[in-house]
């Protein structure tokens, strides 16, 4: 996922940054409106009685959840190949092309009222975003030259156009699913990426020295996942750690029950795969200094997980609970369930510069504001967001229905919590890792984002056997206990890192491409 592009000074500006911004900011706002919008809807359709004035598919809770689950985790895991594909062969310009068209393709055969289009739109869809999302970001990058001051604020306008298309889509596309049919608000969504790839193709003009295909001395200087396995298959204690769980993945297999027995086997032998590569990394390091930044490293990516595991409940168990147990009259009106999503991109919008004005004056008065202090209080500020939950969940169990501002709440508190979190994961990561391995780190990253999202469905799916006050209670204590420990791990982490962060200033401007790259997750 790394830039192949160039600046030319003649490149056309408007309001002070390059055009190709702005048909970047829309292109992806569409993108982001057709994913939120059929986001919004998913679960709900799922879970919808086949027998309602607005029939769904009539699936159990847990089915509806472990669905969403896979479903986010492979949006996230294709981006992996996506980048790869875009920095191997045909550019980020062209990933973006396919990638749109792919997603034009996908809502589109999700508007027919069938399965078979139901699973084809899904699949489309994950293929389409893992090729568009991780590339379009680098793509912004690729605007400016190295050092450009506007950097930074090219990709909070580009960030705006992902929480604004966001915004949009879980009002529009959710009132449209929701009160006109599900079928309609899938094919809405389907409409607005049509939108966006129209602003993509009309925009070429203003990309002509953006994302173009890597030369071959760049494809050269890319790692080799080819030797890394070489290399593993040559170390026996690695590759023994690597077959154990793959024996155990197989195992597994054919002795579990389970729809998705087969499904989980994957997803350990993908495990098991970057396990070997990370230790074959670890093991290729010629420093102390490098080998202790990379231990940190893999913290940090379980930092990923456990902050998107439970932060990602959002769509899932929580859209469901909104739905089915929320008082959501108002006056005499009900609100869509899905509006309730859009307060996450809502409270971004008005909190993200006061949050970030807020590290900015700690950081000033010479109070801790590291990246791996940031992750800890925002994972802890986002659990602590489910303590209203907890309160919602008993008062259904007391009343039948639970109050709505306990969801306003637990939403802006996760927010909260992910801008802490969010912005600074990604540009800590690529501090910590290696110059050869940045990009393949990246990657990484994209998977551990993935695997939270199926931590979250595997979390959501528990409350149907145990309970949502259960379910919140847990990952409230979990999340909590957690940030906790990184806290009091914080100070000997910090000399392993050996003054990874001491150039702020690259930082920053890295982070707001961070936010961009990991769109709050929006």
């Amino acid at each position: 996922m790394s830039s192949t592009t160039t600046i030319q000074p003649s490149q056309r500006e408007l309001w002070g940054h390059p055009i190709g911004l702005y048909i970047l900011f829309f292109t992806e706002m569409w993108e982001r409106f057709s994913y939120y919008g059929m986001r919004a809807l998913l679960t709900l359709y799922l879970v919808q009685k086949t027998t309602a004035d607005n029939p769904g598919l009539g699936w159990l809770d847990s089915e509806s959840i472990m669905l969403y689950g896979w479903y986010t985790m492979l949006v996230y895991v294709m981006s992996i190949p996506g980048g790869m594909l875009a920095d191997k062969i045909f550019g980020q310009k062209k990933a973006v092309l396919y990638g749109a068209i792919i997603l034009v393709a996908g809502h589109g055969i999700l508007a027919f009222d069938q399965m078979w289009a139901f699973y084809t739109g899904l699949a489309l869809i994950i293929l389409g975003v893992g090729l568009l999302k991780p590339n379009i970001s680098t793509m912004v990058g690729g605007l400016y030259k190295d050092g450009d001051i506007r950097r930074d604020k090219g990709f909070s306008i580009f960030y705006i156009g992902i929480n604004l298309g966001s915004l949009l889509a879980t009002f529009i596309v959710g009132y449209v699913g929701e009160t006109i049919g599900w079928h309609a608000g899938f094919g809405l969504a389907g409409i607005a990426m049509l939108l966006g790839l129209g602003v993509y193709l009309f925009g070429q003009k203003y990309l002509v020295h953006v994302g173009n295909k890597p030369t071959e001395q760049e494809k050269k200087e890319d790692v080799s996942l080819s030797k890394l396995f070489a290399n593993l298959s040559q170390s026996p204690l690695q590759l023994g750690v690597v077959l154990l769980i793959c024996a155990y993945a197989i195992y597994a297999g054919f002795t579990y029950d389970g729809v998705d027995n087969w499904a989980y086997t994957a997803l350990y032998i993908f495990i098991a795969l970057v396990a070997g590569v990370m230790m074959m990394i670890y093991k290729n390091l010629n420093t102390q200094i490098l080998k202790d930044r990379f231990l940190v490293l893999l913290l940090s990516f379980l930092i990923v997980i456990v902050f998107w595991g439970a932060f990602e409940q959002a769509g899932g168990l929580m859209s469901i609970y909104t739905k089915q147990n929320t008082d959501r009259m108002l006056f005499g009106w009900e609100i869509p369930a899905t509006w309730f999503q859009g307060l996450n991109a809502g409270f971004i919008i008005i909190f993200a510069t006061l949050v970030a004005g807020y590290w900015a004056k700690r950081k000033l008065k010479g109070k801790e504001a590291s990246s791996l202090f940031k992750m800890a209080v925002g994972t802890m500020i986002m659990g602590l967001g489910f303590v209203f939950m907890i309160f919602a969940a008993r008062e259904y169990n007391v009343n039948g229905s639970s109050a709505m501002y306990w969801l306003v709440f637990a939403y802006l508190f996760h927010t909260i919590g992910e801008l802490c979190s969010s912005p600074v994961a990604l540009s800590f990561i690529t501090k910590l890792a290696p110059v050869k391995y940045a990009s393949l780190m990246m990657g990484v990253y994209f998977a551990a984002t993935g695997l939270g999202n199926k931590v979250a469905g595997i979390l959501g799916e528990n409350a149907s056997e145990y309970g949502e006050y259960a379910v919140f209670s847990g990952i409230t204590i979990f999340t909590v206990l957690f940030g906790v420990l990184v806290l009091i791990m914080l100070k000997p982490l910090k000399r392993l890192t050996h003054g990874a962060e001491d150039n702020e200033r690259e930082i920053k401007e890295q982070e707001k491409f961070d936010l961009a790259q990991n769109e709050n997750h929006n």
